[in-house]
């Protein structure tokens, strides 16, 4: 009885001292118990509970078992031993013990919510889920348990569910940073960012120490478009902690959307300092650097980051927008075919890859099959059900473009929507344009209805696009950079085409009609595309320069040589494209070849022009320009190679404008008959062959043509002015007459209310 009464009281000075705060008196109290009753279960409880206190979970974990072992059927025990295994990150042993703690005391709030973090820490959310809910309706006022299920809900894409916790949560514990952070997080994923501002101020106020509240602060106004605002929060953010490297990343990602390059190539080094394994700024930087033409450091960049996470699907994506910007198409679709390995569901990498295809193929089967795997694989049940549309006086056509800017499209639209029929036509533009510039503003004037959407997503534009009544909605980007296909698979308007960027096809069923011309696309090649194709009687183009220096004389006379040029994108500079060349060049050994490649790539293009017998001293490199700068370069030019199976566009027209004639081999798809059909409208038909002879034969003849030169250099610019290449008016009038055509069509089969005057 004496040894026991003993026993008795060093527990209970033990635990007293333990209560007290007084750990180490604490310690050598329980390890003079357990030298007398090694199998006593509460010191081997409660001594695991003060190395778990003092962080020494090996330790708790051999003293607590020792209590299960002793008294297996105490749930404190189990417990105990699932908080010891926890820390150690012993997840599913950790969930073991807090069920057995359950099966004992099934009524337990706190097992349950320390089950739940387990099964998250699992990545098992729906059970996590499950535990929360059970443990906030065993205590509703379990502030934590709202909190982490509303986390858990959050991570499941369940807003309206986590939002509705996270409200609980904080209105249980107000004074808690992390659960107003968390709520604001879960209405920034909502895009609800004037709720997510509100919260996140009260919660800085609050709590001014809290870095993570001033980082949430900036991302809702980051979401809001006060990208000023947004950039003084991540700093203050980084003043509170100074290695915040997502406060980092945000910085760049703001000071990239104000124009601040500079600044937002140092924010994002500075967060690949703090962290260098951060992959989102390693893309981020990458990204930027080719922005601004850096495509080398954008390449390393994005191999130091791959080295690192070999399995990243968007660092693999942004390496082969990289490497196709550099002329390595092969290996640049093999990057976006590793990275939709990786992350299938990337509708955008699926973009990337399906655009590329159209540079590599000469077949249209190939970019038509994978356009159909994309939608099949990210439209399919998204368009909603076709409705009538209601009566109105005008035809509403909407436009929608992320580049509605300084940049080639806007040589194309807007010689058209300066010459739209406003009587009986209402146009409306949606515009992403990340940065306005002076061209937005010239563009916005000619519609009738401007919406800025750059920060709306696809389910948001799509609801304005309904609610806005558009008849007839156009796509002008397609499956190219920043484009909305998501917008148009869920089928906004009754009928939607597309238009611009591409005359290829987009593979979705919800898209009802693609535009294209006669030359383009002839009679019997319909099954190339997914869309019904709508021939225009002119031209699929209407170009307008928007100035550019004057045209200038043959540059062969004043240098004693002839000059070949190209100024295309270096990936449609294809091995096929150089064997061409080569047969040109070699019959015509004194004359030089102007190309634009990044500098760093101009090693490989020039190893690549020696294989077809081209020196390197016959080629000049010319970086990528500003647009003025990049048609001053056609002053020395005096002829232009098209490239195959994939043709010149807006550069041939550009060439066309300078007095540069163009000799191109048309193919087997719309992409590769471009300059056939821009050929046809000023009147230089002999300069399209039809096969890889007839385009060195045509390209010879030319050279040894001086005479033809230079007459053609004087009239070219008349001829093209003259064109239906450069006829706004005439253009709108035949795509107006398109849209009346498909309208009636559509009305005629009984899918609309009548219309009104317009149509």
């Amino acid at each position: 009885m004496a040894a026991a009464a003993r026993r008795d009281r060093l527990l209970e000075r033990a635990t007293e001292r333990h209560r007290a705060g007084d750990l180490d008196a604490a310690r050598a109290l329980y390890q003079a118990l357990l030298a007398e009753a090694p199998g006593d279960a509460v010191a081997l409880f409660r001594s695991g509970l003060l190395e778990l206190q003092q962080g020494h979970p090996e330790a708790a974990l051999t003293l607590i078992e020792g209590a299960v072992a002793a008294a297996p059927e105490d749930p404190r025990h189990h417990f105990g031993l699932g908080q010891a295994l926890q820390a150690m990150r012993r997840w599913e042993a950790a969930a073991v013990a807090y069920r057995r703690s359950l099966q004992a005391a099934p009524d337990s709030p706190d097992a349950l919510f320390a089950l739940g973090l387990t099964l998250q820490s699992l990545g098992d959310g729906a059970a996590a889920i499950e535990a929360y809910r059970e443990a906030v309706r065993l205590r509703p006022a379990f502030a934590d348990a709202h909190n982490n299920l509303g986390v858990a809900l959050m991570n499941l894409e369940r807003l309206e569910e986590a939002i509705e916790a996270l409200r609980r949560a904080t209105e249980q514990d107000p004074g808690s940073a992390s659960h107003a952070v968390n709520l604001g997080i879960a209405l920034c994923r909502r895009r609800d960012f004037p709720a997510a501002e509100a919260m996140l101020r009260r919660a800085t106020v609050r709590h001014p120490g809290h870095a993570e509240s001033a980082f949430n602060l900036g991302n809702a106004l980051h979401g809001l478009g006060r990208m000023t605002e947004a950039v003084d929060q991540y700093r203050r953010a980084l003043a509170l902690r100074p290695d915040y490297a997502d406060a980092c990343n945000n910085l760049g990602n703001a000071y990239k959307e104000l124009g601040e390059f500079g600044q937002a190539l140092a924010a994002y080094e500075d967060a690949l300092r703090v962290q260098p394994d951060f992959a989102a700024a390693s893309n981020n930087a990458a990204c930027l650097l080719r922005t601004l033409g850096r495509i080398g450091e954008a390449e390393a960049m994005l191999r130091r980051g791959l080295l690192r996470h070999p399995d990243n699907a968007v660092l693999h994506n942004s390496l082969g927008s990289v490497l196709k910007d550099a002329g390595e198409l092969d290996t640049a679709i093999e990057c976006f075919r590793a990275s939709l390995a990786l992350d299938p569901g990337a509708a955008a990498t699926h973009s990337n890859l399906a655009y590329s295809l159209s540079f590599q193929s000469p077949e249209p089967w190939p970019i038509l099959q994978e356009c159909l795997r994309w939608d099949a694989r990210f439209a399919a049940g998204l368009a909603g059900a076709a409705r009538p549309t209601e009566r109105a006086a005008r035809l509403r056509v909407g436009y929608v473009s992320p580049d509605f800017r300084d940049h080639c499209q806007s040589l194309f639209t807007i010689p058209l929507l300066e010459h739209h029929d406003h009587a009986d036509f209402e146009i409306f533009c949606y515009s992403s344009v990340e940065r306005p510039d002076s061209l937005t503003r010239r563009i916005a004037g000619h519609a009738d209805v401007w919406r800025d959407v750059r920060r709306l997503d696809d389910v948001a534009l799509a609801a304005m696009i309904r609610a806005d009544g558009i008849h007839i909605l156009v796509d002008l980007t397609m499956h190219m950079a920043n484009g909305r296909p998501l917008v148009f698979a869920r089928k906004p308007a009754p009928l939607q085409v597309a238009w611009l960027a591409y005359p290829g096809t987009t593979g979705m069923a919800a898209m009802d009609y693609r535009l294209s011309d006669l030359r383009l696309d002839p009679e019997g090649w319909d099954s190339h595309y997914r869309e019904r194709s709508l021939r225009l009687p002119d031209s699929f183009w209407c170009y307008d320069p928007l100035g550019g220096p004057p045209v200038n004389e043959l540059p062969a006379d004043a240098r004693g040589r002839l000059t070949f040029g190209c100024l295309n994108n270096p990936c449609k500079l294809t091995d096929r494209t150089l064997v061409l060349w080569g047969a040109v060049l070699r019959a015509l050994p004194e004359s030089r070849l102007v190309l634009m490649i990044p500098g760093e790539y101009g090693g490989r293009m020039l190893q690549r022009l020696a294989a077809q017998g081209i020196d390197a001293e016959r080629v000049s490199l010319e970086p990528f320009r500003p647009r003025a700068d990049y048609l001053r370069t056609y002053h020395d030019i005096d002829i232009g190679l098209d490239t195959f199976p994939y043709n010149g566009h807006t550069t041939s027209l550009d060439a066309l404008w300078m007095g540069v004639p163009v000799v191109t081999r048309a193919g087997a798809t719309c992409v590769g008959r471009a300059g056939l059909s821009q050929l046809f409208h000023v009147d230089l038909p002999d300069l399209a062959a039809h096969s890889d002879e007839d385009f060195v034969s045509a390209a010879l003849k030319l050279a040894r043509d001086l005479g033809r030169l230079r007459q053609l250099r004087r009239e070219l610019r008349p001829r093209l002015e003259r064109s239906a290449l450069m006829d706004g008016a005439r253009f709108a009038r035949n795509m107006e007459a398109a849209y009346q055509q498909i309208w009636r069509r559509y009305c005629a089969a009984g899918n609309s209310v009548a219309a009104g005057a317009g149509p």
